[in-house]
């Protein structure tokens, strides 16, 4: 077997960010965090399977998701319950910024993190895979 267990992400605001990951997750907390040896922050919020490390770096690169540059568009998160996902967000100060609701097996949100990382969430409406994964609808 071979799954996910930490994501690591280098932020500017390892606090705003931590904001985000609380909200779009509740079941996550700050597993632990410290400073590195540069003295910069660093944390991991998560649960106690799978955690996002946010470790704070001094410089952005300005990059856009699914512009013209190499790098990760995003991460898809499946959630049983998408309206109240993002009822927590807006209320959070996080409103979508693409919507995908056009398939009858499931609907989407993509929320922007303070960092300018796109996070996709899906809900499923059925548990065929084939019709999870139909792509021609």
């Amino acid at each position: 077997m071979i799954r996910l267990e930490h994501a690591n992400l280098s932020v500017q605001n390892t606090e705003a960010m931590q904001e985000f990951l609380l909200t779009a997750f509740p079941e996550f907390r700050v597993r632990g965090g410290g400073t590195d040896p540069y003295g910069r922050p660093w944390c991991h919020v998560g649960n106690d399977e799978f955690y996002v490390a946010l470790q704070s770096v001094p410089d952005r690169t300005d990059r856009t998701p699914y512009g013209d540059t190499t790098g990760l568009n995003h991460l898809g998160w499946e959630t049983d319950d998408l309206k109240a996902l993002e009822q927590r967000m807006i209320a959070g100060g996080f409103p979508p910024n693409m919507t995908a609701d056009d398939h009858p097996a499931r609907n989407r949100r993509y929320f922007q993190d303070p960092e300018g990382n796109d996070w996709e969430f899906v809900q499923y409406f059925v548990t065929e895979f084939a019709q999870r994964n139909d792509y021609a609808s």
